[in-house]
């Protein structure tokens, strides 16, 4: 049974050509501004990697402060390598006798940054027992200490004083 509006007249369903268009056009401009984000993988791996390195810094402290040692913090264009001395000593460098283990149990703690993934700003330093950030020498840091991801806007902080990273 046909229902109408006008006598006589069958009902018709659909979206007029207008609703088709504004549809179409609103479909368009949104693949334009969010396709790219999507197929740029970069943008994915500079924010993994801002994340490792966070909680990378972040396990460096809490172990020096829970194993009452000096965690060391080396820096390089596309890695972070830790590793560990008694406290009163000064990092010896990336000594493989010196590694820090990783949370899951292997013997050296690297991380490496994704293809295409830099870090910049960064300066070598020192986490001591009391979770505290030195520089290479063991003297207090005098400025806070900024750390760049390629690619990704946010830089990651560590503060002199009580060596909170964020």
């Amino acid at each position: 049974m046909n229902v109408s509006l006008v006598s006589g007249a069958p009902s018709q369903r659909g979206f007029t050509m207008t609703e088709l268009i504004t549809v179409m056009v609103i479909i368009g401009i949104l693949a334009a501004m969010v396709a790219p984000r999507f197929f740029d993988r970069n943008t994915f791996d500079s924010r993994g990697f801002y994340d490792q390195t966070i909680s990378t810094l972040r396990y460096a402290q809490k172990t020096a402060i829970s194993q009452h040692r000096l965690v060391c913090v080396a820096f390089a264009p596309n890695s972070i390598t830790l590793t560990q001395v008694a406290s009163g000593s000064t990092c010896p460098g990336t000594s493989p006798a010196n590694n820090l283990a990783n949370p899951s149990g292997q013997p050296s703690y690297v991380i490496t940054a994704p293809s295409g993934v830099t870090l910049s700003g960064y300066a070598d330093f020192n986490f001591d027992a009391l979770g505290k950030p030195r520089d290479t020498a063991g003297v207090s840091l005098v400025a806070q200490q900024v750390i760049a991801v390629s690619a990704y806007t946010t830089p990651i902080k560590v503060e002199m004083e009580t060596g909170y990273v964020h």
